[in-house]
């Protein structure tokens, strides 16, 4: 069974940063795409950024340029580097491991941006 755990959320100030971590266990983790998500409240769920095992990513436009995700396959970890942080960025991120027939997800962790 795949367990997702994420870490690194908290409160940030308008135009700082924050790294998010999910630490994958359970499976293999080459063999999934892994993506980050977030939910505002009274909003749906929705893609953040995917990076495959081989290194090719995808971004929502509302943070082009801004996040960055990146995996270590060695530490079964992905990343999302977010910079330049905006109140409207505030919402629970959640981890999200795809593989060929089933996904999974971790149990989110919460990003305010406030000043």
């Amino acid at each position: 069974q795949v367990q997702l755990v994420e870490s690194g959320g908290g409160l940030v100030q308008p135009g700082g940063s924050l790294r998010l971590s999910c630490s994958f266990s359970g499976s293999i983790f080459s063999a999934y795409v892994m993506g980050w998500y977030r939910q505002a409240p009274g909003k749906k769920r929705e893609l953040v950024a995917a990076i495959t095992s081989g290194g090719s990513t995808n971004y929502a436009d509302s943070v082009q340029g801004r996040f960055t995700i990146s995996r270590d396959n060695a530490k079964n970890t992905v990343y999302l580097q977010m910079n330049s942080l905006k109140p409207d960025d505030t919402a629970v991120y959640y981890c999200n491991a795809r593989g060929v027939r089933i996904g999974y997800w971790g149990q989110g962790t919460q990003v305010t941006v406030s000043s």
